[in-house]
């Protein structure tokens, strides 16, 4: 049986998902900005998806821009903030996904200052230190809602108090999180908002920015009038009305979803953390339901993904946009590992369709491997523990 535990970096497609968006492929096929009757009825997909995310998040309808998805969001809300106050001061964490920290260190290029603060042992940013670091020309905060490696949720309420306090924009990564946890713009004080459908059942490539009313940020696709003229691009209408279709399902279904994950991270995390010289990465209580990421000394991560691949189970040492990179997680240095300890860091993400025998499958087989790595590798000293 093939077990996949790597919903961090991709869920599949829901089969109601998918049923949604299958007559916009050939049937309702307009383009969504045309005025006659095909284009017409292509629009009413688009304008309940908006309704259906801006549900999601407690947004209005208005406030919803449809993306290629979380890159292209994150890169929008930092650039567009930065490019309209024309130069100026960012700040951000050490610890967020590459597209915003590629995205901030392109705008340092260009003449912006960019502070990262530092993470605690449990990958969280006060928001004391945020306040600490603002400056008279600071014009933009952007801290993820919820790490992509750890799962460790972020105060972004608190933080996004200090933003509001000085009347400076707030944008989050809320791409692990949204689907997941409950998401309220107005309750954690954001002003822009990352989510991607393809982390809550939805289809890949496509995603959703909140812009809140009164927030103004420069375009960042030029073009046509598409999105009130403000992101030009024909839209994806299949992707989006699944996109809507995804993210309504998802809160429909969460907070059963959530105590149901929960249980069986909570299952596989002890059954792991039998072994000796075996911890649990990120905060303890404060982190995405799924989320089990495990350092496992005297190991490397890689041989133990690819022991598990040949068992049928499929596990990451991280994100999957750093896939290939023989480096140590950046997230579990900043936070305060070892080289040695963020190189045997392996990510379990939970979703919809794992059971409780596969959990207890995934700990027996990740045990076994653990042991004859480790009886076999020069940086596990104590090789007669089992």
């Amino acid at each position: 049986m093939e077990i996949y535990l790597d919903h961090a970096a991709t869920t599949y497609t829901d089969k109601k998902v998918l049923k949604v968006m299958m007559p916009y492929f050939s049937e309702t096929f307009g383009n969504a900005s045309s005025l006659h009757g095909f284009g017409r009825e292509a629009q009413k997909g688009v304008a309940k998806a908006r309704s259906q995310v801006a549900d999601a998040i407690g947004a209005k309808p208005a406030e919803i821009y449809f993306t290629s998805g979380g890159t292209e969001s994150d890169n929008w809300a930092i650039k567009g903030a930065a490019l309209l106050a024309g130069k100026g001061h960012i700040i951000t964490t050490s610890v967020e996904h590459h597209a915003v920290l590629e995205t901030c260190e392109s705008l340092e290029k260009a003449g912006f200052e960019v502070t990262y603060l530092t993470v605690d042992k449990d990958g969280r940013v006060s928001p004391e230190a945020v306040r600490a670091a603002l400056r008279s020309d600071t014009v933009l905060i952007s801290v993820m809602t919820a790490n992509n490696e750890v799962g460790t949720i972020m105060p972004i309420k608190q933080i996004g108090a200090v933003a509001k306090e000085n009347g400076i924009p707030f944008h989050t990564d809320a791409v692990q999180a949204a689907g997941h946890i409950p998401l309220d713009v107005n309750d954690m004080n954001v002003d822009l908002l990352s989510i991607s459908a393809h982390k809550f059942y939805g289809p890949k490539g496509v995603g959703a920015l909140y812009i809140r009313t009164g927030t103004k940020i420069e375009k960042f696709m030029h073009g046509g009038a598409q999105e009130r003229e403000q992101r030009a691009g024909t839209l994806d209408t299949p992707g989006i009305v699944g996109l809507g279709a995804a993210i309504e399902l998802a809160v429909q279904d969460m907070d059963k979803e959530y105590e149901r994950e929960a249980k069986l991270a909570k299952r596989l995390s002890e059954g792991l953390l039998e072994l000796p010289k075996v911890f649990l990465n990120g905060h303890k209580t404060d982190r995405l339901p799924g989320n089990v990421n495990i350092s496992f000394e005297g190991i490397e991560a890689e041989a133990l993904m690819l022991h598990l691949d040949l068992e049928g189970i499929s596990v990451s040492t991280g994100s999957a946009c750093s896939s290939g990179s023989t480096n140590p997680s950046y997230v579990l240095r900043k936070m305060g590992l070892t080289n040695e300890q963020a190189r045997a860091a392996v990510r379990f993400t939970i979703g919809r369709r794992n059971t409780a025998s596969q959990i207890d499958e995934v700990i027996e087989k990740t045990k076994d491997i653990v042991v004859r790595l480790r009886s076999i590798s020069p940086l596990f000293a104590d090789k007669g523990e089992r």
